[in-house]
C-alpha cells in the first residue's frame, strides 16, 4: 500500500531486502547505468532485463537502502486527498558517523550541500528539486527521520494526543517536548515533529 500527504509518499511492503529504502523515478533506467555508473554509483542490485520491471539497488555510505524505479509503482495521489496531522513535510534525516563522505555521495547525486543548519539534530542540509536531506549524527538518533515542521506545532500535538497518538520519551536533547515529539510508526519508521517555519 501507499499512503501520500501529496508531498511524501509512503510504500508499505511485505518483501525482502532492506528495511527502509528511498526511492526515485528514473526513466529510461537501463540506459542511464553507465552513466551512473561513471558517476561511482554501484548497484548492488540490478534487474534490467526485457521481462523485468527495472530496479536498480544502492546504499549510500552509511549504508541508507536507495532504489532508483523506472516508473512509479502506485497511482499518484489525488488532488482532494487529506492534510497531514503531522504538519509540513520537510525532507528526511539521515543518520551519518562520517557527514563529509556521505555529503559528497549526495551531491554526486544532484544534491546541493546549503551547509550547517542551527537545527538542533541535523548537521547537514542537502536539496534537490524534489526532496531534501538532513545528515544528522547517530549519536543524536540512531535511525532515519522523516520531518515534519509547523509553527504551531504545539497545537498538533494536542490533536495527535486526542487520536492516541504520544510522543517518544526518547525526544533529541535540546527540544521542548512541549512544542515538538518524536513519533514511532508501528513498522518502526520514526517521525520527528518541529517546532519550525513552513
Amino acid at each position: 500500500g501507499v499512503l501520500s500527504d501529496g508531498r511524501l509518499c509512503l510504500g508499505l511492503h511485505q518483501r525482502g531486502g532492506p528495511a527502509r529504502l528511498l526511492s526515485f523515478v528514473h526513466p529510461g533506467l537501463a540506459r542511464h547505468l553507465p552513466e551512473l555508473q561513471a558517476a561511482g554509483f554501484a548497484p548492488h542490485d540490478a534487474r534490467l532485463g526485457d521481462g523485468d520491471f527495472h530496479e536498480l539497488q544502492l546504499r549510500d555510505p552509511a549504508g541508507q537502502g536507495i532504489a532508483l524505479l523506472e516508473a512509479r509503482t502506485f497511482s499518484p495521489p489525488r488532488p482532494d486527498h487529506g492534510r497531514s496531522h503531522c504538519g509540513w513535510f520537510s525532507g528526511i534525516s539521515l543518520p551519518a558517523f562520517d557527514i563529509e563522505q556521505v555529503r559528497d555521495y549526495w551531491e554526486r547525486a544532484g544534491f546541493v550541500a546549503l551547509g550547517v543548519t542551527d537545527d538542533p539534530v541535523a548537521q547537514v542540509a542537502l536539496t534537490s528539486d524534489t526532496l531534501t536531506l538532513n545528515l544528522h549524527q547517530p549519536r543524536a538518533i540512531a535511525a532515519p527521520l522523516l520531518l515534519f515542521t509547523d509553527p504551531q506545532m504545539a497545537a498538533r500535538l494536542e490533536r495527535l494526543a486526542a487520536f492516541g497518538i504520544q510522543g517518544s520519551a526518547e525526544l533529541p536533547s535540546g527540544l521542548d517536548p512541549r512544542a515538538n515529539a518524536l513519533l514511532a510508526a508501528p513498522e518502526g519508521t520514526l517521525l520527528l515533529l518541529l517546532e519550525a517555519e513552513t
